[in-house]
């Protein structure tokens, strides 16, 4: 199999000119970026007096400074914003140890620069063929906390385009998150929020997971909304952790339906690592994803930009063999034109970005993603999946 595993970019602020009128275009895209962890061990501390969308309400510290936060009870309940209003606690995650420089993976800050360095790389590479710019938003998964972001965006490669960030530390057992990165030159933000995903195992208990960031805004004057999604895994199984999954489509679905009732001109982006195909039941049956621009109408208004990259065979990444396309963008239909030009944005290009570096080229995973990690030996490598990304544009009006 892994030698026909192939990953290739398919469907292979910049201004152009396109029979003499001319074309804006943005970036809009996400990566995995596999464990993007710093070296300090540290645990989450919540402070319920706080609002909820305020960074400092649930932050992550560094262990040795936790001695000197209040806290008002060791707490034995379900993690949830709304249960801890009012108390002061702390909460350890699983891996909060394993990113050291003591730890099996000897972790260090040589390392760290380096994983950094690759990561923005990756990020300042993606749409550029078409809009010789960096990425004008970028959605990230499996990152630690704050600080890892402002880390990366302070990187050479992305610090002239002057991002902004917006984060929610998750309640996620391993303590990874999702955020959004953006230039804050182009893109307004006017809301953010979380909306949690409450799944639970066979026996009934709660199993913690990231829920949707929801970042509302204005792109270059224009209403947009990003879902950022980091859904359950395959974990036990495709079929038996699907409950999981078709949880957080409903989640996702009913958020969505709710900000285009609120406003129908809001352009939409859904986008993440889904752990599910563009044509498994959760994406296609629940949430209702249609593959073909034919297919999208009122009561389905959402078009999964990976769905023709997936029937053509490309892969984000591979799982015990078998290729997948987890990473996504889906879009409102408002962003769907027949015309090829525009006066508002609509999609231009959709692609799995896997430029020959991001690719393994030898060895038991010849053709599969250069990932970062092998075991506890870090391999200098980016990540276990290909970014996602799509390409929007509209003609360009200069004020007179």
């Amino acid at each position: 199999m892994k030698k026909h595993f192939i990953l290739f970019a398919v469907l292979s602020f910049g201004l152009f000119f396109a029979q003499q009128r001319q074309v804006q275009r943005a970036t809009v895209a996400f990566l995995n970026v596999e464990n993007l962890w710093d070296t300090i061990p540290s645990a989450d501390y919540i402070d319920g007096t706080k609002d909820f969308k305020n960074p400092a309400f649930h932050r992550s510290v560094p262990i040795d400074s936790l001695k000197y936060l209040e806290t008002t009870e060791e707490y034995k309940g379900e993690w949830s914003d709304e249960l801890l209003v009012g108390k002061k606690v702390i909460r350890h995650q699983i891996l909060a140890d394993e990113f050291t420089a003591n730890s099996p993976k000897n972790w260090d800050t040589k390392k760290y620069n380096q994983k950094l360095a690759n990561e923005a790389k990756v990020i300042s590479e993606l749409g550029r063929q078409y809009t010789n710019d960096n990425p004008v938003i970028v959605g990230l998964i499996e990152v630690e906390n704050l600080q890892v972001i402002q880390d990366l965006i302070a990187q050479p490669a992305l610090a002239k385009s002057n991002y902004g960030i917006v984060h929610h530390n998750s309640y996620d057992a391993r303590g990874i998150d999702v955020a959004i990165i953006y230039q804050k030159n182009r893109f307004q933000v006017t809301d953010h929020y979380v909306k949690d995903i409450k799944v639970y195992n066979d026996e009934g208990k709660r199993t913690y997971t990231r829920g949707v960031l929801v970042v509302k805004g204005l792109l270059d004057g224009e209403k947009v909304a990003i879902f950022m999604n980091h859904w359950p895994s395959r974990s036990g199984g495709e079929a038996a952790s699907l409950p999981r999954r078709a949880a957080a489509a409903k989640i996702l679905k009913d958020e969505m339906d709710k900000t285009i009732a609120e406003d129908s001109d809001r352009k939409l982006f859904a986008m993440g690592d889904f752990n599910d195909d563009p044509v498994s039941p959760s994406l296609r049956k629940i949430f209702g994803a249609v593959g073909e621009p034919s297919q999208l109408s009122e009561s389905s208004p959402y078009y999964n930009l990976m769905y023709k990259l997936y029937k053509a065979g490309v892969a984000s990444l591979a799982y015990r063999d078998a290729p997948n396309l987890f990473d996504q963008i889906i879009v409102s239909k408002n962003l769907y034109s027949t015309e090829k030009l525009t006066p508002t944005y609509s999609v231009y290009k959709a692609e799995i970005f896997a430029p020959s570096y991001l690719v393994n080229s030898e060895g038991q995973w010849k053709g599969y993603p250069l990932r970062s990690w092998d075991g506890d030996r870090f391999t200098g490598g980016y990540s276990d999946h290909f970014p996602a990304v799509s390409v929007i544009q509209r003609e360009y009006k200069p004020a007179k």
